[in-house]
């Protein structure tokens, strides 16, 4: 007796939606949006409904980047669902690493000092990410990131733990009442001094299908306050830097404008230079964000959380100070 052919997975093709977005999702990334909306659907597939402009918010493309408003209409192209696929979850392994790097919690909001090589989201070839595997070890949790740092970058990661608290830290970014400190090694001897680069940024552009941010008169505005605060010689100094705007690459690419690229950038960097400091250490992309410092919106309470140094960073340090000590060599 022949064998029945197994049956296919039940699927269900959704049909094309349009929906408008009310007050308490407002100021959400249009790409947060999609993802909770298409809960089965892949984060690539997601991404790919974007860049082909499958998603229309008031009949316009948009970018993964762009803020939802109240009163938006998004059009929602039709997607095949797999309705008995079970969600994948984050290994044991990270969700145990990213509740670790939690440094301060309370009931309205989360920090973390991010470890480097850990995304904040899944995406681009990654399945999950910092806000993954908070959200499968918090499922009771609504929890949303207030901000992004790149893949690479350590340090302080703000997420909210209600919608209200989102929003209104999101409003308090845009109005610039948050203040994100980071440190960072530069090429060559800083001889700028403190140094205010107000250099408007193109964050659309893409090369080989990757983001390239570059300066550009119509780009958006953009403000990095440097600091110089140790030298090395005439290899690398170490910065301060405050970013009252928060553009995408924002600080890689306004040091590299300045003539003193971040060490260890390899899109926007100097490669004999990045070459050079591997002899001290230096494995991946120097930035480290600092500190996050606000004032509560409504009650004025002032907050502030900060990360040291990691151990691979101050590691370099301590290996340019060293030799930046060493007595010169007698002819």
């Amino acid at each position: 007796m022949n064998e029945k052919p197994a049956a296919a997975p039940p699927a269900v093709r959704t049909a094309i939606e349009v929906r408008a977005i009310a007050a308490e999702q407002a100021g959400q990334r249009i790409d947060n949006f999609l993802i909770r909306h298409f809960k089965n659907v892949p984060r690539s597939r997601v991404y790919r409904m974007l860049r082909k402009g499958e998603v229309r918010v008031n009949r316009k493309r948009v970018d993964a980047e762009y803020r939802l408003a109240e009163g938006d209409e998004v059009r929602l192209p039709p997607v095949r669902l797999d309705v008995s696929a079970q969600p994948a979850r984050p290994s044991g392994s990270l969700m145990e690493l990213i509740e670790r790097a939690v440094i301060h919690e309370d009931r309205h909001l989360l920090v973390l000092n991010k470890p480097a090589g850990v995304a904040v989201h899944g995406g681009s070839g990654l399945s999950f990410g910092v806000i993954e595997a908070l959200r499968a070890s918090r499922p009771r949790e609504n929890l949303e990131l207030v901000h992004r740092l790149d893949r690479d970058t350590s340090g302080c990661l703000a997420v909210a733990r209600d919608r209200a608290t989102l929003t209104a830290l999101h409003a308090l970014i845009r109005e610039g009442g948050m203040h994100k400190t980071y440190m960072t090694l530069v090429a060559g001897s800083w001889q700028l001094g403190s140094k205010r680069i107000d250099a408007p940024l193109d964050t659309a552009t893409r090369r080989h299908g990757e983001r390239h941010v570059r300066v550009a008169t119509a780009g958006k505005q953009s403000v990095s306050l440097f600091k110089p605060v140790q030298f090395f010689g005439p290899l690398a100094t170490l910065m301060e830097v405050d970013i009252p705007t928060g553009r995408t690459h924002q600080i890689r690419v306004h040091a590299s404008f300045a003539g003193h690229p971040v060490l260890g950038d390899d899109k926007y960097g100097d490669r004999e230079r990045n070459a050079e400091l591997k002899a001290f250490g230096l494995k991946r992309i120097f930035l480290h964000a600092h500190s996050l410092a606000f004032d509560w919106p409504g009650s004025g309470v002032p907050f502030h959380a900060s990360a040291p140094l990691p151990e691979d960073l101050a590691a370099v340090l301590d290996a340019l100070g060293t030799v930046r000590r060493r007595p010169p060599r007698r002819r």
